[in-house]
C-alpha cells in the first residue's frame, strides 16, 4: 500500500512539540552530500540537531557554521542554529546515540564492482546500537540493495543493543531523493518522502517525524524491501535512458543525422522522454545503483540484460569520445599534443568528482600517448586523485593557453557561453552538446551526436 496523506489524527503532536523544544534530539550520522542538507532541513524545522562525522575537517567547518558541501541554504541553517544553541557536533558516535532520540544514518554506500560496500553503514549501526535506548527511532537513508535494512542493519543493532526492533525501538527506511545543487529544496519542497518501516508503531512515528520536513507529503511503502528497490529503480531508469540516448547519438553520427534536433522533436510527444547523451555517467548514484540490481539478479539467477548492457554502453563513452575528439587534430605524434579538459566534476553545477568520467577520459588519452593534459573546473580547485603531472586550474585563460584540443566533459553553466573569443582557433569536442552548435571556433568543432566536423 502506498499513501501520501498525513492526517491530523495520524500525527503525534506531543512528539512534534518535544522535537521542537529540544527534549528529543535528532542525530545525523554523516554530514556529507545527504546528511548536511537533511541536518539543515531539521534545523529549519526547529529541531535540535546533533551532527556526527568521522572527519575533523567536516566537524570544524560545521562548528564555524558552514558546510564543505556547496548546497544552497545549508551553511546559513548551520550558522543560525549555532547562534540559537540548537546544533551540536559530535565525533563520538556512541555518545551521540545516547543523547539523541531519532538517529539518521547518512553515510555513503559505494560499490566494489557489483556488490555494495556496507562497511561504513555497519560501523555506524554498531555505534548506534551501543548507545540505543528503549523508544528510540533509527532511519537508514542511503540507497542500498534490497534486504539490507532487515537482513544486515537490524541484526547488528539488536545484537549490540540487546533490544528488539518494534518492541523496543523503531526502524525506518527513508532513501534520499536529492539532486546535488538543490538538495535542501528537494527535501523541503520538491518530492514526497519515501518511507517504510518495521511494524505499525514505527510506521506511525515515522509519518509524524517526516511530515515535519517533507512538505510534499509521505509515500508510505508497504515493506522496506520494496522501498529499497524503488530507489534503485530511479537510478536504473536514468542509466538505461542515458544509454539509449548514447546509442542513438552514435547512430546519428554515422547516419549524418542531428541527434539533438531529432531528440527535441521526439520529446514533444508526451510519451517520449529521451535523456541527453554524454561523454560519461558519473557520481555516486547512477553508476552504482544498477550494480546493486545486477548483483541481486545474479544471486537470484534472473536475467538483467538491459541493465547490464546500459552499463556497458555508458562505460564505453569516454573511449568513444576520445577517439572522435582526436580526429579533430592534425598532429601525428600524440605525445606532443596539449589537451585541455573542461570539467572535473561528474556533471555541471556541482563540485562532486566521485566517479567522474574525466578520470576515465585521462586514462584513454594516455593510451594514445597524450601526456600533456590540463583540466579546468570552475568549482574544483584541488583533487588528490589526480597524478602530479596533471594540471588542475579554475583559470580558464590558463587552461586554454597553448592548447591543441579542448574536450568538454562537464556541462557547467560557465561553459555554455564559450565562443570564439575564448576558444580562438582551438579544435573543440563537445561531449555534452551544450555549446551553441553554430559557434565558429575556427579550425574544427564537433558535438556528440552530430557527424559534422568529424571524419572517419
Amino acid at each position: 500500500m502506498v499513501s501520501n496523506s498525513v492526517s491530523v489524527a495520524d500525527m503525534d503532536h506531543d512528539l512534534i512539540r518535544q522535537i521542537k523544544d529540544g527534549s528529543l534530539k535528532i542525530a545525523i550520522y554523516g554530514l556529507g552530500h545527504v546528511g548536511s542538507p537533511l541536518a539543515a532541513a531539521w534545523l529549519r524545522a526547529g529541531a535540535y540537531v546533533i551532527g556526527v562525522d568521522n572527519s575533523r575537517k567536516v566537524l570544524r567547518a560545521a562548528m564555524e557554521g558552514r558546510t564543505l558541501i556547496p548546497e544552497p541554504g545549508v551553511s546559513e541553517a548551520y550558522a543560525e542554529a549555532l547562534k540559537n544553541n540548537r546544533f551540536e557536533l559530535f565525533e563520538d558516535p556512541i555518545e551521540a546515540s545516547k543523547k539523541s532520540y531519532f538517529k539518521m544514518i547518512c553515510v555513503p554506500v559505494l560499490s566494489e564492482e557489483m556488490s555494495a560496500d556496507l562497511r561504513a553503514v555497519n560501523e555506524v549501526a554498531t555505534s548506534i546500537g551501543k548507545g540505543l535506548k528503549k523508544g528510540d527511532v533509527i532511519s537508514l537513508n542511503p540507497s542500498v540493495p534490497p534486504g539490507t535494512t532487515e537482513d544486515v542493519i537490524v541484526p547488528i543493532i539488536e545484537k549490540t543493543s540487546g533490544l528488539s526492533v518494534e518492541r523496543d525501538f523503531c526502524m525506518v527506511y527513508n532513501p534520499e531523493r536529492i539532486y546535488e545543487g538543490r538538495a535542501l529544496q528537494d527535501i523541503e519542497e520538491n518530492y514526497p518522502a519515501i518511507v517504510s518501516s518495521i511494524g505499525p508503531n514505527s510506521q506511525k512515528i515515522s509519518r509524524t517525524l517526516y511530515s515535519m520536513i517533507f512538505r510534499k507529503g509521505i509515500l508510505m511503502i508497504s515493506n522496506i524491501r520494496t522501498a529499497e528497490a524503488e530507489k534503485l529503480f530511479e537510478g536504473v531508469y536514468r542509466d538505461v535512458n542515458i544509454a539509449l540516448a548514447n546509442e542513438m547519438a552514435i547512430l546519428c553520427e554515422a547516419a549524418e543525422i542531428d541527434f539533438w534536433e531529432a531528440r527535441e522533436a521526439a520529446n514533444s510527444q508526451p510519451y517520449c522522454h529521451i535523456h541527453k547523451p554524454g561523454i560519461g555517467v558519473g557520481g555516486a548514484c547512477i553508476p552504482i545503483y544498477p550494480q546493486f540490481i545486477l548483483d541481486l539478479a545474479r544471486r537470484l539467477n534472473v536475467q538483467s540484460d538491459i541493465t547490464r548492457m546500459s552499463r556497458i554502453i555508458n562505460n564505453s563513452m569516454p573511449s568513444y569520445c576520445v577517439s572522435r575528439a582526436l580526429q579533430l587534430v592534425k598532429i601525428t605524434d600524440p605525445s606532443k599534443l596539449n589537451v585541455t579538459i573542461l570539467g572535473l566534476a561528474f556533471r555541471g553545477g556541482v563540485s562532486d568528482t566521485r566517479l567522474s568520467p574525466t578520470y576515465v577520459l585521462i586514462d584513454e588519452l594516455r593510451k594514445y600517448g597524450v601526456n600533456r593534459i590540463i583540466i579546468h573546473d570552475p568549482l574544483v580547485s584541488e583533487d588528490p586523485n589526480l597524478s602530479s603531472d596533471l594540471i588542475l586550474t579554475s583559470n580558464l585563460e590558463e587552461a586554454l593557453k597553448g592548447s591543441d584540443l579542448v574536450i568538454l566533459v562537464a556541462d557547467h553553466p560557465e561553459y555554455k557561453k564559450l565562443g570564439r573569443d575564448q576558444l580562438r582557433n582551438i579544435p573543440v569536442y563537445d561531449g555534452r552538446g551544450i555549446l551553441n552548435r553554430k559557434t565558429d571556433t575556427g579550425l574544427s568543432y564537433a558535438v556528440l551526436g552530430i557527424s559534422k566536423g568529424l571524419k572517419d
